[in-house]
């Protein structure tokens, strides 16, 4: 069977939205087969929400070697129309359900005719020694990065699932437009998504971040995660790869407007697992333009997210539009 968006063309051809929408009926009854790629996706929830659909996918990662979810809001221009992405990336213990299920993002996104892609934390089944151990390691916690050390390295490629796997099944399966994409995430998906950006000059539009983990190889969080996926201490020059605040000071490429918000009264940020100063400090000496609010009375929670999430989709827009 053609893929969703193969299907979409054709009935863009023919021009009438009643066909677009019978379409959407059929594809929410119905899992995505097979495509030149190869990939399947399997259907495993879809929602009706302001107008869109909410849905949840399954597939088999060949970069991660596991059964992987993700989540993406359709909204209801694409009956229609192709349109633009933006990625979210949640943070620790999350799955791909707790965005899509606690933001309230999808009201936006209907509003400015944008598709929301939530994929999962980490790979998930590895049966690593010690994967499910602590919340700040392994499953839950892939810190969006590619692992070079043993017994990680096989499996933790959370980077490249994001930038390269999933980019691809997203574009070629569903009427996205592929040159129009930001990125966005929460604490260590927050610091997931300015990596994905600052090492990929060009690849997406725009980045924001709420409570990034800004420079993680100098915060606890961190060290611990980058010493077991890399190997050392923080002397490793490969940890700097990684790292926002060192690639920030590189960065070598087009204009990208970074939008930060921090909870003022974030028990995280007080002990010193954020450091987003350390990032704006860098930004700065290297001209890279970056806004950080610090939110009044706010924490590290969802409610924080739903709060300013209209704000961060606006940021998006700006640059997804045109």
């Amino acid at each position: 069977m053609p893929s969703a968006k193969g299907q979409l063309c054709k009935y863009r051809k023919k021009k009438t939205a009643a066909n677009l929408k019978n379409f959407w009926k059929q594809e929410a009854a119905t899992t995505v087969q097979q495509s030149s790629s190869m990939t399947e996706l399997t259907e495993v929830s879809n929602n009706k929400i302001f107008g869109g659909w909410q849905k949840v996918y399954s597939h088999n990662s060949s970069v991660l070697g596991c059964k992987m979810n993700f989540g993406i809001y359709l909204p209801p221009q694409v009956e229609e129309v192709s349109v633009p992405v933006i990625y979210f990336l949640s943070g620790l213990t999350c799955t791909e359900a707790n965005f899509i299920q606690k933001a309230g993002a999808q009201k936006y996104a209907s509003e400015y005719g944008v598709a929301l892609v939530v994929p999962d934390t980490s790979p998930r089944g590895s049966n690593i020694p010690d994967e499910s151990g602590s919340s700040d390691l392994g499953i839950g916690a892939g810190f969006y990065v590619d692992a070079t050390k043993e017994p990680w390295k096989k499996n933790y490629k959370m980077y490249s699932y994001i930038t390269k796997e999933l980019s691809s099944v997203i574009n070629e399966k569903f009427p996205i437009l592929s040159d129009k994409q930001s990125i966005m995430g929460h604490s260590m998906g927050g610091h997931g998504a300015l990596i994905c950006a600052l090492k990929n000059p060009g690849m997406y539009k725009s980045v924001s971040a709420f409570a990034p983990i800004s420079n993680p190889i100098q915060c606890p969080w961190g060290k611990k995660a980058f010493s077991n996926y890399f190997g050392e201490t923080e002397n490793n020059v490969l940890w700097n790869d990684w790292d926002a605040t060192e690639l920030a000071k590189k960065y070598n490429g087009p204009p990208l407007d970074i939008l930060i918000d921090q909870g003022k009264e974030d028990n995280f940020l007080k002990q010193g697992q954020l450091l987003p100063e350390n990032l704006l400090n860098a930004a700065k000496d290297a001209g890279l333009p970056l806004v950080l609010r610090f939110q009044e009375a706010y924490d590290h929670s969802y409610y924080f997210i739903a709060t300013f999430i209209e704000d961060h989709i606006k940021h998006h827009m700006k640059y997804l539009k045109n």
